[in-house]
């Protein structure tokens, strides 16, 4: 690390003008939250890994921002050269850089890095100061990075209507009605899940979520993407020209913005084709372009006259979170083969814990004999036992990869919110500690993110208060009915209150959307404490996760988590004439009794937990085998509470 900040710091002082600091987001030219390995730049200067992040370099400082989810991974990851900064606990970055940089410091960003809305905020930051935002002509890290991974080289696959729902024609006309509404002559897309949902495309430059690196432009009459030609089949080639989209090359892009600005971007397909067809706005002629400041480059607005740009969240968003029949259908399709997969991985994981390690299992609780595997290959690591459930899923019906790294940890690494082992460095399986693990999968028809807790021995009375307050709180959100135009900010204190009943609480948002074969977090809902929390209200066809936990540092972590679908609600009332909502879960596998203090539930709750349990053994029985059957007719037994 410090040869890497030597030689970044060289590179501040040589640079036109020389810099004070040097900002280094974790962002990619589309401002994705995961993103490829040549661009995981903040990990290459910081050796922090997890995916939210950003790093600042002075001249004699480098701190790292991060959220809730990764205090401890950074505590862990981060050299001595290095100041962890908690997001929510420690100043801003740019109110940090504004108080504490010299007036008139120079502070470097890599324009394709940081999206509009972040520049402009940081801008006004900086102004009290007079300090200035620099946008450097090359990315100053891929300048240092001399083993920087090649650009992927994967085909861009055409998704069938079959698991669409939607023809690109469609969504193509009701986006070119938005930018009528909104007096608008032209959008440009930078978000990969947006240009993926719109052109009904997906690919795999993206580990763990199935899009290809490309940029759209759209107008009135005409469609363009951006992507490396290369990547293109004949098949994919004729798909676009029967679309009427003229493809080109990725790196055009900036000047087809510039084009655009000026009213000369035309399309040789001109009002041909498909996407097209029956489509002309007859409009009075506008010069707004549209550009979504959170997804949109600032290399890409700064080409756009600024007083003919309207600002504004993306038109693609929305519609993207609102399923159609179809997508609803394939997602509750692929959470139920799902499921079937982290069930029988339960019921392995619970033999081997028994036969390896002595457990008492995952129904009886008591204290194992301390028996140890005979070899160091018959041993179980977070690392070999995620595998194994991985290898479940791949063997299921439409399935495509992970949908994020698997979360597999036992004991303190599950009080790692996010955290991620690593084959050389993860721990080995316990019977008498915790296990959490925080999974999901990518199939053609759906994206699922499920998590489970377990305990192969005897858990500790605190434990069970824990894990039972988590419960509560799962099941508050789960069975919550609300008037529409409610939204998650609202929402987030169900899932909180039993653990403040107990003074506890969790450093992350409590819900997120998921996609369709898409990013395994979608918004623009979430059900969180954020104030951005408030800016969309939950509609009928989202799906948002209910997903709160408890962690404990250096013990235990707890969350349970499933995925939900917004739907209409049928109340006996209907005040103000609002119309209510309600949730249904479509996930998938059996919560672990012996971690519930049962006294400490209501009727309701039990009700609701025994309802659940018997359509999950319905649901799932016939993936089953006899003896998985029979292990999941144990794990969804009535439960009552005696007097």
């Amino acid at each position: 690390m410090s040869e890497i900040l030597s030689s970044l710091r060289s590179l501040m002082a040589s640079h036109s003008p020389p810099l004070d600091a040097l900002v280094v987001p974790s962002e990619d030219y589309h401002q994705s939250e995961y993103v490829s390995a040549r661009d995981k730049r903040r990990e290459f200067v910081s050796g922090f890994t997890g995916s939210a992040g950003l790093a600042l370099i002075t001249k004699n400082e480098a701190r790292l921002w991060t959220d809730g989810r990764y205090f401890l991974q950074a505590i862990q990851q981060l050299s001595d050269e290095w100041t962890l900064m908690r997001m929510g606990e420690d100043p801003l970055v740019e109110v940090w850089m504004s108080d504490n940089l010299s007036e008139e410091a120079n502070i470097g960003v890599d324009p394709w890095c940081v999206s509009v809305d972040t520049a402009n905020r940081w801008g006004k930051a900086f102004a009290k100061k007079s300090q200035n935002l620099i946008p450097t002509t090359t990315d100053l890290v891929d300048e240092v990075w001399k083993s920087r991974p090649p650009p992927e080289m994967n085909p861009v696959l055409v998704h069938p209507l079959e698991f669409a729902g939607r023809s690109v024609s469609e969504k193509l006309k009701d986006l070119r009605a938005k930018l009528k509404q909104e007096s608008a002559r032209g959008l440009v897309i930078a978000a990969l899940d947006e240009v993926a949902w719109l052109y009904n495309i997906r690919g795999t430059d993206v580990a763990y979520c199935p899009v290809v690196h490309a940029f759209a432009i759209l107008t009135t009459d005409s469609a363009f993407l951006y992507v490396d030609k290369k990547k293109l089949s004949d098949e994919a080639s004729e798909y676009f020209k029967g679309l009427g989209v003229e493809v080109k090359e990725y790196t055009d892009v900036i000047s087809d913005v510039a084009l655009l600005a000026s009213d000369r971007l035309f399309s040789s397909f001109s009002s041909k084709g498909e996407a097209t067809k029956d489509m002309e706005i007859d409009s009075e002629k506008t010069d707004r372009l549209w550009v979504d400041p959170a997804s949109c480059c600032y290399a890409l607005y700064s080409k756009l006259d600024a007083d003919k740009v309207l600002l504004q969240p993306s038109p693609l968003s929305l519609p993207k979170a609102l399923k159609n029949p179809v997508e609803l259908e394939g997602l509750k399709k692929a959470h139920v083969r799902d499921g079937a997969a982290v069930v029988q991985f339960l019921v392995w994981l619970d033999q081997q814990m028994q036969e390896l390690y002595g457990a008492s299992g995952y129904f009886i609780e008591a204290e194992a004999n301390k028996k140890k595997p005979t070899s160091e290959n018959s041993k179980l690591t977070e690392v070999t036992v995620s595998d194994k459930l991985e290898s479940l899923r791949a063997a299921k019906e439409h399935f495509r990869g992970l949908s994020f790294p698997t979360i597999s940890s036992v004991g303190s690494n599950a009080a790692i919110i996010h955290y991620s082992p690593e084959p050389e460095a993860c721990a080995e399986m316990d019977p008498d500690k915790i296990y959490l693990c925080d999974s999901g999968a990518q199939y053609l028809d759906g994206t699922t993110d499920i998590t489970r807790t377990v305990h192969f021995g005897k858990p500790s009375a605190h434990e069970k208060d824990c894990y039972t307050a988590v419960l509560k709180g799962h099941v508050a959100l789960g069975n919550a009915r609300f008037p529409k135009g409610t939204n998650g900010y609202t929402l987030d204190i169900l899932a909180r209150a039993p653990l403040w009943k107990y003074g506890l609480d969790y450093r992350h948002g409590t819900g997120h959307g998921v996609g369709s074969y898409l990013f395994v977090h979608e918004g623009p809902h979430q059900v969180s404490f954020r104030p951005s929390a408030r800016n969309v209200p939950l509609q009928a066809t989202m799906t948002v996760t209910d997903e709160p936990g408890y962690y404990e540092d250096g013990n235990f972590g707890i969350r349970l988590e499933n995925v939900l679908v917004v739907n209409n609600a049928e109340t006996e009332f209907n005040f103000g004439d609002k119309g209510y909502l309600q949730f249904e879960h479509i996930t998938w596998a059996p919560y672990q009794v012996k971690l519930i203090d049962l006294k400490q539930l209501t009727r309701e709750e039990i009700d609701w937990l025994n309802t659940y349990h018997l359509k999950c053994k319905d649901i799932l029985a016939p993936f089953m085998n006899r003896t998985e059957m029979e292990w999941l007719k144990n794990a969804t037994e009535p439960v009552t509470v005696l007097a």
